[in-house]
């Protein structure tokens, strides 16, 4: 027995020693198989030449310029929003712009545009600049700036934003007065899915807040009114009052001198900022206080930028901005 126990005893330690060696002459055959590496997402991996063409009318130069579709998402980010913005923003807008040119799409509505073509590039319609224009603006950042749009684009690429399995009208503006609007309250059209939200973070734009002087005589004119200047100089509620306010915060009705005007109509008229705002005569015009730029319907831009900044993905801020909605590859949509 004690014969054993000595065998034993040095057997151990050999075969302890061994089994390191034996693991490095056979580590091939045990060692995990690796996993392929993931492939990088860069402009290349969407094929060009599946996408759909978009016939641009270039007003500059009166002619149509036809690029793939996530191209042309591109020139409308580049014109549409900083790039300076949080990427989720820019994925935000990048969403909202394909949304707006499958809407055009789907719904065949060329009836505005010249002959051959399907979408203006000004803000009749979204803003496009090419690759040229985007060079020409940006200057030593252009190589930053057209790779982190271009990144935004390629993330959300093929999405579009629907309510009811159709795309919706994504509406955008650069900046609210804290809270966007709803849309029959600008428009007299209710959508559903453009419903007045809170949109605190606007207040970091430098349209958030801003004034501006009218000469008298001009504000008479575009108004069709006519005002006594000595006699209600700094007596604001005599020479125009605001009869209704909207949901978001803005004039909705507004009467000056004797005339009434919605406070779209009046924003149009003298070319405001915005209806949400406030005026007081002066003795050298009329001084207006705006808040926000824009239409105030849709997905605020700012207000996107700071919702990135707080860590909201895009998703989650064209879901808050756009209620109800769902997010869907426009694929089956534009089959015929």
């Amino acid at each position: 027995m004690r014969n054993y126990l000595i065998v034993l005893l040095v057997a151990i330690p050999l075969v302890i020693v061994a089994i390191p060696a034996l693991l490095v002459k056979y580590a091939p055959t045990f060692a995990p198989t690796p996993k392929p590496a993931s492939p990088q997402v860069t402009p290349t991996t969407i094929n060009v030449a599946s996408q759909i063409p978009i016939n641009v009318y270039r007003t500059a130069t009166k002619t149509i310029e036809t690029l793939p579709i996530e191209s042309y998402i591109e020139g409308v980010v580049a014109a549409e929003m900083p790039a300076e913005f949080e990427l989720e923003a820019l994925k935000a807008q990048a969403l909202a712009a394909r949304t707006y040119i499958v809407r055009r799409l789907q719904e065949r509505a060329f009836n505005d545009v010249p002959k051959g073509a399907v979408v203006l590039d000004t803000v009749q319609h979204q803003v496009f600049i090419d690759d040229k224009q985007q060079r020409e603006r940006w200057g030593e950042q252009y190589a930053w700036k057209s790779k982190k749009i271009q990144q935004a684009v390629l993330a959300t690429a093929g999405e579009v934003l629907t309510y009811g399995g159709k795309p919706i009208d994504a509406t955008f503006f650069s900046t609210s007065n804290g809270y966007t609007e709803n849309a029959d309250e600008y428009w007299a059209e209710k959508i559903p899915y453009l419903k007045s939200v809170p949109s605190p973070w606007d207040s970091e734009s430098p349209r958030y807040l801003q004034k501006t002087t009218i000469p008298l005589v001009e504000f008479e004119q575009k108004l069709g009114v006519r005002l006594d200047t000595p006699a209600m100089q700094g007596n604001s509620g005599r020479w125009y009052t605001v009869l209704s306010e909207t949901t978001g915060k803005r004039v909705g009705k507004v009467r000056v001198g004797d005339k009434e005007f919605s406070g779209r109509e009046l924003r149009e008229r003298l070319g405001l900022n915005s209806t949400a705002f406030s005026m007081q005569l002066k003795s050298n015009g009329v001084e207006i206080t705006t808040n926000g730029y824009g239409h105030g319907v849709g997905m605020s831009q700012w207000g996107a930028n700071g919702m990135a900044k707080a860590g909201k993905s895009a998703e989650q801020i064209v879901k808050y901005f756009y209620q109800g909605i769902a997010l869907e590859n426009y694929g089956k949509m534009l089959k015929s």
